[in-house]
């Protein structure tokens, strides 16, 4: 979802704060739970809620042409996005992009302070791609960071979206696309 349809929330909130350790991202750090457990600490040191967060959140809007990529995506097969971020965080950009089905983690929060998270299961993104081929659903996947590639080579056939240099470099088995019309293009052939 982050970096394919709307912008990185850590990022936007480390603009926001000042607190440039915020932008690090699972394009920088494949391992989440590294990744996650250092922005627990850093919220903490600076004394930063979850309504500071979701308050920089509700004025993020979808990347140029993400909406409208959804949109007609959803008129060819249904969709399913599978992220690492929040329900806390996610809902005010699912209403942005008409409620799309999303699957997510979820924040333990104790008097506005984030204390912890909670992870759907280990590589949920795999699992839930998999399960869908256990169902008999051909699965074509889109992702831009590390904890994607996982997802991209479960699925029928995966795709890299946005993703920086480092990610094509280590996972050139993914055809990579920077446009919606390519990505989009490349969904319609498989589908055809």
């Amino acid at each position: 979802m982050e970096g394919v349809l709307v912008p990185e929330i850590w990022i936007a909130v480390a603009e926001k704060t000042g607190i440039p350790e915020l932008r690090r991202t699972t394009r920088d750090e494949p391992d989440y739970d590294k990744l996650m457990r250092g922005r627990l600490e850093i919220l903490d040191r600076h004394g930063l809620k979850l309504s500071d967060i979701q308050d920089v959140i509700g004025t993020l809007r979808p990347l140029p042409g993400g909406k409208e990529f959804l949109d007609e995506l959803r008129t060819l097969s249904q969709v399913i996005i599978l992220s690492d971020t929040f329900e806390q965080f996610a809902q005010p950009l699912m209403r942005q992009l008409n409620w799309p089905t999303l699957l997510c983690h979820r924040l333990i929060v104790e008097n506005d302070r984030i204390v912890n998270y909670q992870i759907r299961t280990p590589e949920q993104k795999q699992k839930a791609v998999a399960a869908l081929k256990q169902m008999n659903y051909r699965v074509i996947a889109a992702g831009d960071s590390f904890n994607d590639t996982a997802m991209l080579g479960e699925a029928d056939i995966g795709f890299l979206f946005h993703a920086p240099q480092n990610v094509i470099e280590r996972f050139p088995q993914f055809t990579a696309f920077d446009t919606y019309e390519q990505l989009l293009a490349a969904i319609k052939a498989e589908l055809a």
